[in-house]
């Protein structure tokens, strides 16, 4: 691991953008890892949480027995990996180890144990925005909670970007959600550099190693394949898919063939929020926001009205997750901007960041947000009490809480 001693660490400059809320050691509580110990007996294995990296890692809960955090520890066998698996973990180690910021899901702790390589992570309480949506959210977010979601991933493309590398990799199973609801950005395997000779590339040609999992987010410059190539861009597009994916709870163009697939995106189809006709950009400056931090105009969001109750309601008549709506006229241009065919014609991550769609994040704090996961609570450790939640509806909806009662296999986040 001595070999990241090589690059030079410039991420600080990128961190003093927001010094208030990020800091270069994360968040008080249990995001961070940075003063554990690299000892594997000072950590009891808990719960199996999934594999990953072609089922060769194990990835498991587990107890720092000197503290009592929480953390995800991942277990690769080295001895059974290929010479080209081996240099893609070395490659993902050292990208982890380079990168730092508050929204990617880095791994700052890496040690070998006889023939297993070990990699720390803070655990994901709530897991990825894809499992929140098969098990609690299967008609979609709120669009509060979509745009924390969303905000959150872009400070790490905007980071990610200025970087100097391309993630190629966002989709809904790799934004993950801690207990103290910090947004993170994990699959940092399609991570791509466009530094060559100390120069950045304008394009670059490469395919993502996932790619056939990858391809309903992926942008059509990429799968185009041709001269032309792609750039950071291309992660602005597939960010666009990803809003189409939690405002609805499906992901576009996934049961299509993959020629039929390529062809509806090279001709610009995107046919994501089917409720009405998008708003043009011109308009959205006459809008009105409403106190529920959602941008109304025409009507506010359904959805996030539906999760606003009196005090009076009871906790019974609250939705399993959003029906049937309206999306604001924000969220509509939001997703305009993201899949033009076009790639110079979308915004950049720091551009989007400006969004009006995003102007309600900032009214709101991180546990405000945490209200709208609702009926999700954290992971918790076999051995602890179940977190307090309010209660659930009395209806057999098959929505259990995300708690240590529940089945791990729905909580795990992507580790592929």
């Amino acid at each position: 691991m001595d070999i990241e001693e090589r690059y030079e660490d410039t991420s600080h400059q990128f961190l003093s953008c927001d010094g208030s809320e990020y800091t270069l050691q994360g968040p008080a509580g249990g995001d961070d890892i940075t003063g554990l110990s690299a000892e594997p007996a000072h950590y009891q294995l808990l719960s199996e949480l999934g594999r990953g990296f072609n089922n060769l890692s194990l990835v498991n809960m587990a107890r720092h027995i000197p503290t009592g955090q929480l953390v995800a520890v991942k277990q690769t066998n080295l001895d059974e990996c290929t010479e080209e698996e081996l240099l893609q973990l070395m490659n993902e180690v050292l990208l982890s180890r380079l990168f730092r910021h508050p929204n990617l899901l880095t791994s700052r702790l890496v040690f070998s144990s006889c023939c297993q390589l070990w990699v720390l992570t803070p655990l994901m309480a709530y897991g990825s925005a894809d499992s929140l949506l098969k098990t609690h959210f299967p008609d979609g977010m709120s669009e509060s909670l979509i745009a924390y979601l969303l905000y959150g991933v872009l400070k790490a493309l905007e980071y990610l970007h200025r970087m100097g590398y391309v993630h190629r990799g966002v989709k809904a199973s790799h934004i993950l959600l801690s207990g103290e609801g910090r947004v993170y950005l994990s699959g940092l395997h399609s991570v791509y550099s466009m530094m060559r000779e100390g120069k950045r590339m304008r394009a670059v040609f490469d395919m993502p190693h996932h790619s056939p999992s990858l391809l309903p987010w992926l942008s059509p410059e990429l799968l185009r394949q041709d001269l032309h190539g792609y750039g950071v861009k291309s992660d602005i597009y597939s960010l666009g898919i990803v809003a189409c994916e939690l405002v609805s709870g499906r992901v576009p163009f996934q049961d299509m063939p993959p020629t039929q697939m390529l062809l509806q995106k090279l001709r610009g189809s995107h046919c994501c929020l089917l409720d009405v006709a998008p708003f043009p950009l011109g308009e959205l400056g006459g809008l009105k926001v409403s106190r529920s931090g959602v941008d109304s105009g025409i009507g506010e969001s359904v959805a996030t009205g539906s999760l606003t109750h009196s005090t009076t309601a009871p906790p019974a008549d609250r939705p399993q997750s959003p029906g049937p709506k309206n999306h604001s006229a924000t969220l509509h241009n939001l997703v305009q901007l993201c899949l033009q065919q076009q790639p110079e014609r979308r915004p950049s991550a720091s551009e989007l960041l400006t969004h009006a769609f995003f102007k309600q994040v900032k009214r709101h704090t991180r546990d405000s947000f945490l209200s709208l996961m609702y009926p999700a609570v954290p992971l918790t450790s076999p051995e602890d009490p179940p977190v307090s939640s309010p209660p659930a509806p009395s209806s057999s909806s098959g929505n259990a809480p995300l708690s240590a009662s529940a089945d791990p296999a729905d909580a795990v986040w992507d580790f592929s």
